[in-house]
């Protein structure tokens, strides 16, 4: 067993395992403490004080905690912070006078304020060279650039989602997932681009959270459209509820009338969706069930 506190830096939701400074030394959650991470010296956030954690949990060598944080180092901190909108108005303007096509996102300074970072995004590759120079030269510190993806620009921004709640990605999620169409899919979805992407315009990382359950029922359930056969007769699937396994069925009558009734998916004949394996030995369907019909604005949200 190891002994370990949680830290998590800026604004992620990523925890990273440190080891305490001294046998006896305690960490509280929610304060402050100096680490020493591949970027150089690091203020971070205890997210869970001591506690211990079987071997194969950590990744060894346990880098250590140097300090708590202390007073100054609170100070310091907020002085960085005060110094970032003056930073993005200069770089704005050097980036206009040079005509870079490139849109700011963020800034930050490193911990001991020898580093100036900045975050932007661009449709290909920019040459920001002597952007560099020009910031350098106004700030005296060490300059870096640094290119992110839409979905990076969220995460950093932050938001409100479509369901009313902070962004995933900015709030709780540790790494970005893959989603994939086949997600919304499997939770019969319509496919909107409006209903499953989220700010960034891609597909919403939610999708991912329950697809195992879906993915697995999806199996069970037959396909909207097709034929049943129900107690009442043959029928066309409507509409599938996932949760209660039930189906709505439209049945046609003799005379021509119709009527729509909810069957257990367990008092219905269908033919199942036929699964396969795929390149990763990973079960897959071999239906085709709509990957053609994707309009080409569901197209260019997709990851």
């Amino acid at each position: 067993m190891a002994k370990i506190i949680g830290v998590k830096f800026k604004n992620t939701a990523k925890v990273y395992y440190f080891a305490p400074a001294g046998e006896e030394e305690i960490y509280e959650e929610k304060s402050g403490v100096i680490v020493e991470t591949a970027k150089g010296l690091e203020y971070g956030t205890v997210v869970f004080g001591n506690k211990e954690v079987p071997d194969e949990e950590i990744v060894h060598p346990l880098k250590p905690v140097l300090r708590k944080a202390t007073e100054e180092d609170e100070k310091n901190m907020a002085e960085n912070q005060k110094k970032i909108p003056y930073a993005l108005e200069v770089a704005n303007k050097k980036i206009a006078e040079r005509n870079i096509d490139m849109k700011l996102i963020g800034a930050e300074y490193s911990f001991d304020g020898k580093k100036l970072i900045f975050y932007f995004t661009a449709d290909g590759r920019v040459d920001f060279r002597e952007l560099v120079k020009d910031l350098a030269s106004h700030f005296h510190l060490r300059i870096e650039l640094r290119q992110i993806g839409i979905r990076d620009e969220t995460k950093l921004l932050g938001g409100i989602a479509p369901c009313g709640r902070a962004c995933c990605c900015s709030s709780c999620m540790p790494e970005f997932g893959r989603v994939s169409i086949k997600m919304a899919k499997n939770q019969g979805l319509h496919l909107n681009p409006s209903k499953i992407s989220g700010l960034c315009g891609r597909l919403m990382c939610c999708l991912e959270y329950e697809n195992d359950y879906y993915a697995e029922v999806y199996k069970k359930m037959p396909k909207v459209g097709g034929t049943v056969k129900t107690p009442e007769g043959e029928g066309v699937v409507i509409s599938n509820d996932m949760l209660k396994l039930i189906s709505k069925v439209k049945i046609t009558k003799g005379d021509g009338s119709e009527v729509y009734k909810d069957f257990p998916v367990s008092r219905l004949e269908f033919k199942k969706v036929k699964t396969g394996k795929n390149s990763e030995g990973k079960e897959s369907d071999d239906s085709n069930d709509g990957d053609e019909d994707i309009n080409e604005d569901m197209k260019k949200i997709l990851d």
